[in-house]
């Protein structure tokens, strides 16, 4: 598959462009300042992704905001940005890492009246934006797939990640950057993963 990862230089996103490109994919690497290795695009104007969509088999989005106690819009607006590109240029398959925190549905007790309103006052910027981010998605009428991790460590790969459909998985609280990786990249090819929100945890 061609497949165009945005966010490409951040810790999820280089582990995606990694694993694809080992799964034998053609990766475009979008990232925000020039390395020498990666395509450089602006994520917020449709113009500049654009040529970098365009023939995709598949985008995701990786993109996520450095700022976690101020307001922000990150992803929000750069998701609106690449939809406007991939309509553009017929692009159809859209995948996009948001997260599970602001999901309570399947979270055991301690976790849903405990942990989570804590997390939900300190990361409320972050967590509104990936909340607003994913009705951009879902109204964007393309074939997406939503990608819910809890908090994410630099552990290995381990192929050994629980997911659930619509749901959080009930006692998982973290999982690694390669294992999200892993499942972003087996929904790609999935289309059983189509207009679906998928949380991962080990």
């Amino acid at each position: 598959m061609r497949i165009t990862v945005l966010g490409a230089s951040g810790g999820t996103g280089s582990k995606i462009v990694e694993l694809a490109r080992e799964a034998g994919h053609d990766v475009t690497a979008i990232v925000r300042t020039r390395n020498g290795r990666d395509t450089v695009a602006d994520v917020m104007d449709p113009d500049s992704i654009g040529p970098h969509v365009a023939g995709a088999d598949a985008v995701v989005s990786a993109i996520g905001s450095r700022a976690a106690l101020k307001p922000t819009s990150v992803q929000t607006d750069s998701t609106r940005s690449v939809v406007l590109a991939m309509k553009a240029h017929g692009a159809r398959r859209l995948v996009v890492v948001s997260n599970s925190g602001m999901v309570t549905d399947g979270d055991d007790p301690f976790t849903r009246y405990l942990v989570k309103p804590i997390l939900r006052r300190v990361l409320r910027y972050p967590w509104g934006d990936m909340a607003r981010m994913e009705d951009v998605v879902r109204a964007s009428g393309l074939e997406w797939t939503i990608v819910r991790p809890p908090q994410l460590t630099d552990g290995p790969r381990t192929d050994a990640y629980r997911t659930a459909v619509g749901t959080n998985v009930r006692g998982g609280m973290r999982v690694s950057r390669a294992d999200l990786a892993a499942l972003v990249v087996r929904c790609l090819a999935d289309p059983g993963t189509v207009h679906q929100a998928i949380s991962v945890a080990n």
